[in-house]
């Protein structure tokens, strides 16, 4: 299982890299596999302001659909085209191409509340 180390992590499955002030959000390798193949992704609207936990996106797959979490709180500055227009992408990048929208996050230290690699990898064991 790729559990990158320089990400965070919602126990949820949606991972993290915080970069400055701008959240990226994707879904993670686990969660990919345990969706199977991905058919379609709803992106959200780039300027929603979002909190920890709100549903912010969708990801379906062959086998279900699953909402996609806001991990931390901010604003919705970027979505992924590629992935709208190659929802596999989730499934062969999901840490790199196939990442999923982008926040301004409101607080970058909400971001040490999330899962450590570690301890994700502990919880998806």
């Amino acid at each position: 299982m790729n559990v990158p180390a320089d990400l965070r992590f919602n126990t949820s499955h949606e991972w993290v890299r915080l970069e400055g002030d701008i959240a990226t959000v994707g879904i993670s390798d686990h969660a990919q596999e345990e969706l199977t193949d991905v058919v379609f992704v709803e992106l959200p609207a780039v300027g929603r302001a979002v909190d920890a936990g709100d549903p912010t996106a969708v990801v379906e797959s062959v086998k279900a659909a699953s909402d996609i979490y806001a991990p931390i709180g901010g604003e919705v500055v970027e979505v992924n085209p590629e992935v709208e227009a190659n929802p596999a992408l989730v499934n062969t990048d999901p840490y790199g191409a196939g990442w999923i929208f982008k926040l301004r996050v409101k607080n970058a230290a909400d971001v040490e509340s999330l899962l450590t690699p570690e301890a994700y990898v502990a919880q998806i064991s």
